[in-house]
């Protein structure tokens, strides 16, 4: 019998007595029926009292399998089982599987043929019935351990033949990086990259590493590294390709790429021409496994679905790709899914079924029983707890969501007289009693015959427990990563330049790297690169105008900006002072009726979510009127928040008006608040263009007596015939969408109202720190529990993949976003799509149409009388179409990264699987980078680098929305990041609390200190880490850069060091408020600003006759004192700054 790690792993072992497994247990074909709610329980108990390995547990859908492996997890503990994921895209994708699932597959696979399988695997049916490449035999895993050895060139020729990429940085699973002796890689299977570090051919070191700093977070002592692909163009698989060529012609583009050994997106679907052998996991399990099949009825249905789909897939494309037979008809395809007869038919292992109920009498059942539901008599619930709790070797354990919710639930209990004891994480072990253990699974039961009794939180609440997986945190942000050539970036003190590169030059006897920048006409600056920290990337907007060098209009420019600058901040601020002096309606946070809204929420709430709640209830609560910004993507669930806090001001008897930027989202909002409101008294009315004049006149009056409660409307709500009677909430969705005129209506309504607002536009997190305690400001930043990663494909534009994307969304019902950013010829685009896919409906949507006729095409898209809607990019950003999950953009490349983001947010809401294609022109080349970044947007793994310029782009909006329209012009002279230094700055003197501008510091040097390109080779990189030198304040800041380059480049050369030396000496400038330090006449150091003294004079003279100086002067007028030096060499800067140590030493 095997032990078990979970926190439950106490009561499956608990079966061993029961009678009917006991006779189960070594016979090859059995039937048992067990209830849905003891599911993993029982294949928990099963795995720890048989002895077969694996036991193969098969289920009918994808979701089923992920919440059976979530609770097995509590059952028996993580290590011991295994989830074998299906492909997520559909048969004969453009797109391939997600790097994450091919290499778990090919892991799995790999240790079912090992003398060590897993104890449980858990298979979806479509993974089941799905081909294998049999090629998975002969690939074995690499491994690195500490100490071993390996060669760095041999290990990139073999990372490269299992499918990985080699990157200069690595962000994304299935990438390597090799710097020196460094070897930088993100496995396929593993939650972190790994680093490993070689001495010779030596592993030295190896260590886990995070994305957003690229710096070593955990040592480890081995790391297992899967095929980032399932299909490799090995030998058999280059010689079929060519064969394919002469025989189906109609795939030439696809068998030229896998014949030549190519990589490329979505080679892995042609995997069913490529090999001959038809193998499947079923074929892969030896005698010694069990396979559990749950409803077997449900698993035929569900395959024949699949295959069905398959065929119409096959049929539809075979068209589109013109692979016709001899007679004109659609080819058959080979298929990538086998029928179900054919699952085990070749399988040694044991098979079970089983299932709900027994289909003949005398069968095996193993005996549970249901709780009593909580809806309508709660009592019933309680007193089946009471009798449990007493009986004598009865263990009854309530399974908490958490240990905070553990806590609660056994306090809740105690008040209905119920004792139970609770356990903090891994102590309970099976005892018999009354228990409250934190182990999240989805449902409890009743064993009487084994005397358990397992009680969920769902049980008790009623609430489904949601899998929802933990974004990963965004790194810092890094300014300077995506600088490009040809960049424009914005100088303090002379404006707008564009950036034309790095150059290593020696001037005056320094030898560094200097940045290159264009101005306006020929003038040229070459900036030392340690005074980065002078320039910023341009962010705003349109391409903007060179400044002149030294002129002065980019100083008048930004003396115009800071007064606006000024205005907004006394603006901002006295806004806040005088809502600190206005009276409110101070409403209850916490009442029964609230308690029993949030109770009847389906979903688990995310933490950001709960913040959120409780910041607006407690801004309700308090006496001052309540202005708070919620800011947050769509389907984050903004609007929940809205009910609470409507809910909350309806309790007191006030009325509370949502107002919408459109007809369509009026209507939505309607129908989701009447949902949520159906059990309780509120009368919830819509005031838009939908309704008729007299049903207009009639809730304007009802309005007005109090009758409704809640009018969700467009501006039609702040017309001069709509008053309310008491009105105590105002909503406002997507505030920016409102015209000044609109937004003055809205300042009238506001004066003592309590005020939320939502917007889907993110907002700056350097504004959002600077208006800290002005703005409230909630975010929302957890992604929905059933989003999935949005499959994407880039790549060149191909009538043909447009019409496969329009059909295959057809075919499963959906629609389709056609983006085309240029009116002038939209309409020919659309009557294009119309002659490729003859069969679906299509709409064109843009920004020129006027404004009744654009809604109402948007509105008969949402009503689905359109398949397809062309459009320009004004997607509406507050709509929810669940319906469209097929994203198509034909020409990816002229839209910002930011627009892309946004865009692919519109598709994938459902938890449907959704695809966006990026199209670019075939004759255009595409860098890779651009490439690389084009794909970055559409990937939902870590997000690296295209998603920090999303944002930033999305940043610009954001900051707009905040602050008022007027202000894009002014982000547009100075750009964005000098804008939020700006604005920041007149805040804090506003407050009182002074400029944190760090004083410019210049130290010019006649020494080599500069990065070479050998050590770090990404121009990127050495601007970053330039960046970082040039922004020292402090000794210890220096050390942390020395431990990151060693960390990721390997030992500091000479005149990297040098350059830690200047950072040294920059942080005692900093000290010392000294801002220059050069060197005069090649040997006289001279340094300014500083006073000395008396006493430091005295001892400035004893030290400039010490050591390696010959003397020195010091200017009291000028603040200037000079040492002589008689060498001057890279040592210079270590011993300025032990000159300035000793003669003002730190206190």
């Amino acid at each position: 019998m095997v032990t078990s790690d979970g926190a439950l792993a106490g009561l499956p072992r608990q079966l061993a007595d029961d009678q009917v497994l006991q006779q189960l247990l070594g016979k090859k074909n059995a039937e048992v029926v067990v209830a849905d709610a003891a599911r993993a329980f029982f294949v928990a108990g099963l795995a720890d009292i048989s002895s077969k390995r694996p036991l193969v547990v098969v289920t009918s859908t994808v979701r089923e399998a992920e919440t059976l492996c979530d609770d097995l997890d509590v059952w028996v503990g993580k290590e011991r089982v295994r989830y074998f994921p299906a492909w997520e895209t559909l048969p004969f994708e453009r797109v391939s599987p997600a790097t994450e699932t091919m290499g778990k597959r090919f892991e799995l696979l790999n240790r079912l043929q090992s003398p060590n399988p897993p104890d449980v695997v858990v298979v979806p049916v479509r993974a089941l019935l799905q081909r294998i490449n049999p090629e998975v035999r002969d690939v074995q895993l690499l491994e690195l351990h500490r100490g071993s050895r390996a060669d760095l060139s041999e290990l990139s020729r073999s990372l490269v033949a299992k499918g990985y990429r080699r990157e200069f940085q690595v962000e994304h699973r299935g990438e390597f990086a090799i710097r020196g002796g460094i070897l930088d890689i993100f496995p396929s299977t593993s939650t972190s990259p790994v680093r490993a570090d070689l001495w010779g051919d030596e592993v030295e070191r190896l260590s886990e590493f995070s994305i957003s700093n690229q710096r070593s977070t955990a040592e480890i002592q081995s790391v297992i590294i899967a095929p980032a692909r399932e299909l490799l163009p090995t030998r058999q698989v280059r010689e079929r390709a060519l064969e394919l060529l002469e025989t189906e012609p109609w795939g030439r583009e696809q068998w030229e790429r896998l014949a030549s050994g190519e990589f490329f997106d979505g080679m892995e679907s042609w995997l069913p021409w490529l090999t001959s052998e038809e193998l499947i996991l079923g074929d892969m399990l030896q005698s010694n496994a069990l396979v559990l099949l749950l409803d077997p009825k449900r698993l035929k249905d569900r395959s024949s679905e699949l295959i069905a789909e398959e065929e119409d897939l096959a049929r539809t494309l075979a068209t589109t790709w013109q692979a016709l037979d001899l007679v004109g008809k659609p080819q058959t395809f080979p298929r990538l899914h086998v029928p179900f007869d054919r699952v085990l038919s070749e399988c040694v292992s044991n098979v079970w079924t089983v299932t709900n109920t027994a289909s003949g009498p005398a069968k095996n059942r193993f005996e549970t029983m249901p709780w009593e539901t909580i809806a309508g008599t709660p009592d019933r619930l309680l007193n089946q707890i009471r009798d449990l709790s007493v009986r004598p070797s009865q263990r009854l354990v309530v399974a908490a969501s958490g240990q905070g919710s553990a806590q609660r639930m056994a306090d809740t209990l105690r008040t209905e007289n119920i004792e139970l004891q609770v356990h903090e994480a891994g102590s309970y072990i099976g005892q018999a009693g009354g228990h409250v253990v934190a182990a999240p699974i989805e449902n409890g039961f009743i064993a009487p015959g084994l005397s358990i009794a397992v009680l969920t939180e769902r049980d008790i609440t009623g609430r489904r427990r949601t899998h929802r997986a933990v974004r990963p945190a965004q790194g810092s942000q890094r300014t300077f990563e995506d600088l490009q050539k040809g960049d424009y970036v914005v100088h303090h003190h002379h404006g707008v330049a564009r950036y034309i590169g790095m150059e290593h030059r020696t001037l005056m006897g320094s030898e560094r790297d200097y940045l290159v920048l264009d101005f306006k006409g020929t003038d040229k600056l070459y900036l030392p690169s340690d005074q980065i920290e002078l320039i910023r990337p341009y962010i705003g907007g349109e391409t903007p105008t060179l400044s002149r060098m030294g002129g002065t209009d980019f100083a008048r420019q930004k003396d115009r900006v800071r007064s606006a600058v000024a205005e907004i901040a006394q603006e901002l601020v006295v806004l806040y002072q005088s809502r600190l002096h206005t009276s409110g309606h101070s409403f209850p946070a916490d009442t029964p009726w609230m308690r029993e809204l949030s109770e009847s929420f389906t979903f688990e709430e995310t933490p950001d979510q709960l913040t959120a709640i409780q910041e607006v209830l407690s801004d309700m609560e308090s006496p001052h009127p309540m202005d708070r910004l919620i800011c947050g993507d769509v389907g984050f669930g903004k609007t929940e928040v809205a009910m609470r806090a409507a809910f909350s001001a309806m309790g007191e008897g006030k009325q509370v008006a949502v107002l919408v930027p459109t007809t369509l989202l009026a209507q939505q909002h309607h129908q989701t608040f009447e949902d949520r409101f159906a059990a309780h008294p509120v009368r919830v009315e819509a005031l838009s263009r939908f309704l008729t004049p007299a049903q207009q006149r009639k809730v304007v009056t009802e309005v007005a007596d109090g009758t409704v409660d809640v009018l969700i409307g467009t501006h039609r709500l702040l017309s001069e015939d709509v008053r309310f009677k008491n009105l105590g909430l105002l909503v406002i969705d997507e505030e920016q969408r409102f015209g000044v005129v609109h937004k003055e209506a809205i300042k009238k309504f506001k004066t003592d109202v309590d005020v939320l607002t939502l917007s889907a536009t993110p907002i700056p997190r350097t504004l959002e720190m600077s208006l800290t305690g002005i703005r409230d400001l909630s975010l929302l930043q957890t992604a929905p529990a059933e989003r999935l990663p949005i499959l994407t494909h880039v790549g060149e534009y191909d009538e043909r993949a447009v019409a496969e994307a329009i059909r295959r969304e057809l075919l499963r019902e959906g629609q389709v976003f056609f983006v085309h950013n240029r009116v002038e010829d939209i309409s020919d685009v659309a009557e294009r799509l119309r002659e490729m896919v003859p069969e679906a409906r299509i709409g064109v949507a843009h920004g020129q149409m006027d404004e009744g006729s654009l809604e109402q095409v948007v509105i008969d898209f949402w009503e689905r009388t359109y398949d397809v809607l062309v459009c320009t990019t004004i997607i509406e950003s507050g709509i929810d179409m669940p319906s469209v999950n097929t994203l198509v953009v034909d020409r990816a490349d002229l839209m910002g990264l930011g627009q892309l983001h946004q865009l692919r947010g519109r598709v994938g809401r459902s938890g449907q699987r959704a695809y966006a294609y990026l199209f670019f022109p075939a004759n255009r080349v595409l860098t890779e980078k651009a490439f690389e970044r084009l794909k970055t947007i559409g990937e939902s793994t870590q997000l690296g680098s295209g998603f920090r310029i999303a944002m930033r782009d999305l940043e610009i909006r954001g900051a707009g929305n905040l602050l008022g329209g007027a202000q894009s012009g002014h982000i547009a002279a100075v750009g964005y990041d000098l804008y939020c230094e700006m604005v920041t700055e007149a805040v804090a003197e506003l407050r009182g609390e002074g400029s944190q501008r760090v004083q410019e510091i210049n130290i010019d040097l006649p020494i080599r200190a500069y990065l070479p390109d050998d050590y770090v080779e990404a121009e990127e990189q050495r601007l970053e880490a330039y960046r970082r030198l040039a922004n020292v304040c402090e000794l210890i800041e220096v050390a942390d850069i020395e431990a990151e380059w060693i960390d990721r480049y390997g030992p500091v050369p000479d005149p990297a060091k040098t350059l830690l030396h200047i950072a040294l000496l920059r942080s005692e400038c900093v000290r010392l408020e000294v801002t220059d330090v050069s060197v005069a006449n090649r040997n006289r150091i001279r340094i300014s600003p500083l006073e000395l003294t008396q006493s430091e004079q005295v001892r400035y003279k004893r030290l400039i006759n010490d050591g390696p100086y010959s003397g020195g002067t010091y200017k009291h007028e000028f603040f200037e004192l000079t040492i002589h030096s008689e060498n001057v060499s890279s040592s210079l800067p270590g011993e300025v700054f032990s000159f300035l140590r000793e003669l003002r030493p730190t206190k």
